[in-house]
């Protein structure tokens, strides 16, 4: 235990005016689970020391002291587990103390952490995990842990020897994120870098408070931040990353994101990652053979990379991290991950004479305003004649009618451009951009039969949604597939007529699904009353319509939450009803309007007809809190019309 360490646990032992063993002192008394229920483990302390050298090598010794709370958390921690990336960092489990009956056992053999690949799915790099099994636990017992690791997350462009491979790809720099939230509860978390002082750090704490103090030590400055009493943050469905609502620490020697995206320029083009070849320009070539404007080649372009270059991650030596491999290599695979897939229509889109470069963005959280390296995805660049850089994303777009998702709008992104680029925001998608539409007519029989046809048109991400239906499953199964979605909401349907055209001719136009249909025993029918649901007011091809899985019980959201993406339903039916009968009930006539969302909805009657309509429009795909209220009432009156029944008496 290092000085650093000690005094850790000596102010936890002043906050608990504790006597003799400060750890096992603390042990028994920081509460059990009266004190803490729900929660299977307990956290004492979580201190974390760095100690950065010039070079940006950053030596990594954390201390942790977990109580066992539940049988569920004897489990959970009867392994300890510690991953890395071999290819930029090494860690190691140094040391590990087990209490039993407060009586402390030190584990002798360290011999006994094993090394083992890590799961994974879709990317294997090679990330292993080192594990330590510490046998039988039981509520009550605590468990000490000291780890130690060296390195950075992201692989360097090529391999060196000895440290210098754990040394960051922007050389002598350093950041970290520190997540001062945790799914257990901490009494006490501290981290603390130890860096040379001509490395200015720059920090900012978002979304709670943390303890901050500045040291000077000779030539060097000790940061350190702590937070007590950390407690797992409240879930609520749907609602944004942890990290961009729970307390956090965003570290960093990078003077600005200008800097970084230059760096991020500089660093592909130095390995010379979007070089072309021969075999590429003649693809090129023709590929764009029908091609009659710039648009329709950037078009062609980046459909064919989405389609035929496969997902799929797997180690391909230099190039990894940062360094977008070379165009060449993904040409000759045909298979990599987003860099990969974003690389290679760079390449391509150089050898059609476009100016294009890769930008960085972070899918499904916040990118903020500390120049820490908050990415987990690549996408493309290319500029248009008005100067202006339209982003392309070939890994999300995969048989969508779209060049860039607009799953990402919201977003941030940064460029990797010669003169350097700001942190920017992708916009909104407008909901017409995104539309679901369903259409039909039907008649109610004499016996309660429904008879019919509707045809589904989607456009966007919600043509996406749809066609997802198709391009993720054998074209034996797609006749299936589409009865299914109907046996879904009417058990007793018997589908007579179906065309859905080719669903991998996206580029065609949008996707139209058309159906005729028979549903014996569809409407109640009494003595003087008919008794039935339209439809198209169920949740007919609900995956077209993600909103609905929401729940709406919720009067009020304290975090802001997310949809699939912005998007506009149109649900229109007449339905022909039998003479004699006049409507006497439905769900009442609707109008919302708010930031979030608006919802129209009426049922009337039309001479011998039905008519439903409704529109629902949600306007973003991140939400704040405040549109939770607007977003909710247009949810709940799709599902109003669904379930509310439409009842016609006799005259």
């Amino acid at each position: 235990m290092n000085r650093y360490h000690l005094l850790i646990i000596i102010l936890l032992a002043v906050i608990f005016r504790v006597n003799g063993n400060p750890v096992e002192e603390l042990i028994k008394k920081s509460g059990g689970p009266a004190e803490y229920p729900g929660n299977d483990l307990l956290i004492l302390f979580d201190s974390t020391e760095v100690d950065v050298q010039e070079s940006g090598l950053s030596y990594f010794n954390t201390h942790r002291l977990y109580k066992i709370l539940t049988p569920k958390g004897a489990l959970d921690l009867s392994v300890i587990r510690y991953g890395y990336d071999p290819l930029t960092a090494y860690a190691d489990i140094k040391k590990a103390v087990v209490y039993h009956n407060n009586s402390p056992v030190e584990l002798p053999d360290m011999n006994r952490v094993v090394d083992y690949p890590a799961p994974a799915r879709a990317i294997y790099w090679g990330a292993r995990e080192k594990m330590l099994a510490l046998g039988r636990l039981e509520p009550g017992d605590a468990v000490e842990i000291f780890l130690f690791k060296k390195g950075f997350t992201y692989a360097l462009l090529a391999d060196q020897d000895d440290d210098e491979r754990y040394i960051p790809p922007m050389r002598g720099h350093f950041y970290d994120i520190v997540a001062f939230w945790s799914s257990d509860p901490v009494l006490l978390k501290v981290y603390s870098v130890n860096i040379p002082k001509d490395k200015p750090l720059q920090y900012k704490v978002y979304h709670g408070e943390v303890q901050s103090s500045l040291e000077f030590a000779g030539d060097r400055c000790i940061y350190t931040f702590s937070k007590t009493n950390i407690m797992p943050p409240d879930h609520e469905q749907g609602m944004v990353s942890l990290s961009d609502v729970a307390p956090k620490l965003l570290l960093s020697t990078s003077p600005d994101w200008q800097a970084k995206s230059r760096w991020f320029y500089s660093v592909n083009e130095d390995y010379k990652s979007f070089e072309s070849t021969p075999a590429i320009r003649a693809k090129v070539n023709e590929l764009l053979l029908p091609a009659v404007n710039e648009m329709d080649s950037i078009a062609i372009l980046t459909h064919w990379v989405a389609d035929e270059i496969r997902y799929s991650g797997i180690s391909m030596g230099k190039g990894e991290g940062y360094t977008l491999h070379k165009g060449s290599m993904d040409f000759t695979d045909r298979c990599g991950v987003c860099k990969d897939k974003a690389g290679m229509l760079i390449t391509m889109l150089r050898a059609a004479g476009f100016e294009s470069y890769p930008a960085m963005t972070m899918a499904g959280s916040r990118i903020d305003d500390i120049p820490a390296d908050q990415f987990n995805h690549c996408v493309t660049l290319v500029k248009l004649p008005d100067g202006k850089y339209k982003l392309l994303d070939p890994t999300w777009v995969p048989f969508i009618r779209e060049l860039w998702s607009s799953a990402e709008q919201q977003q941030n992104y940064l460029m990797g451009i010669p003169g350097g680029a700001p942190l920017i925001e992708t916009p909104l998608s407008p909901p017409g951009n995104h539309y679901f539409k369903l259409s039909g007519t039907s008649e109610i029989q004499d016996d309660g039969t429904l008879k019919g046809e509707f045809t589904l048109q989607a456009e966007g991400q919600s043509d996406a949604a749809v066609r997802s239906l198709f391009t993720r499953s054998s074209p034996q199964e797609w006749k299936k597939l589409v009865t299914n979605e109907l046996l879904a909401v009417a058990p007793m349907a018997e589908i007579t007529g179906m065309d859905f055209g080719d669903p991998y001719d996206y580029m065609s136009g949008p996707i139209q699904i058309n159906v005729t249909y028979i549903i014996p025993g569809y409407a109640l029918m009494t003595g003087n009353e008919i008794i039935f649901t339209p439809l198209l007011a169920s949740p007919l091809f609900k995956r077209g319509m993600a909103h609905l899985y929401f729940n709406t019980g919720t009067e009020n959201r304290t975090y802001p939450f997310r949809d699939r993406c912005s998007r506009l339903v149109e649900l229109n039916e007449t339905v022909r009803i039998p003479g004699g009968y006049r409507l006497s009930y439905a769900s009442p006539e609707q109008q919302e309007e708010g930031p979030g969302a608006s919802f129209e909805g009426f049922i009337h009657q039309e001479g011998d007809g039905i008519v439903l309509h409704e529109v629902v429009t949600l306007k973003k795909r991140v939400y704040d809190p405040g549109d939770w209220p607007s977003f909710r009432a247009a949810v709940a009156g799709q599902n109003r019309f669904a379930q509310d029944p439409v009842i016609l008496v006799r005259e």
